[in-house]
């Protein structure tokens, strides 16, 4: 069995209807799946971090991205990786 490949996806932004059906949609376009996300509102910011398995997407992780910020304009959206996400925040 392959082991699972994850990914962490950042959202950060003015707050609109419709923002995680918009990047749950992209996800699973991609063939992605959502493993756990938490979201937050304060004031009129929106902030959410997901968790990705992406052990079967069909597009690279930065085509994703770029999906991500088509479909959401104006809000700042990151992918990475959890190999690069766990070195960039390890000791």
């Amino acid at each position: 069995m392959n082991k699972q490949e994850k990914a962490v996806v950042t959202v950060v932004g003015k707050d609109t209807v419709g923002i995680l059906a918009k990047v749950a949609t992209q996800v699973a376009n991609a063939n992605g799946n959502i493993i756990e996300v938490t979201q937050s509102v304060m004031d009129e910011f929106f902030t959410m971090i997901m968790l990705v398995d992406v052990t079967a997407l069909t597009c690279p992780i930065y085509e994703l991205e770029q999906a991500l910020k088509q479909t959401l304009p104006g809000m700042e959206i990151h992918v990475m990786h959890e190999n690069i996400f766990n070195s960039m925040h390890s000791i």
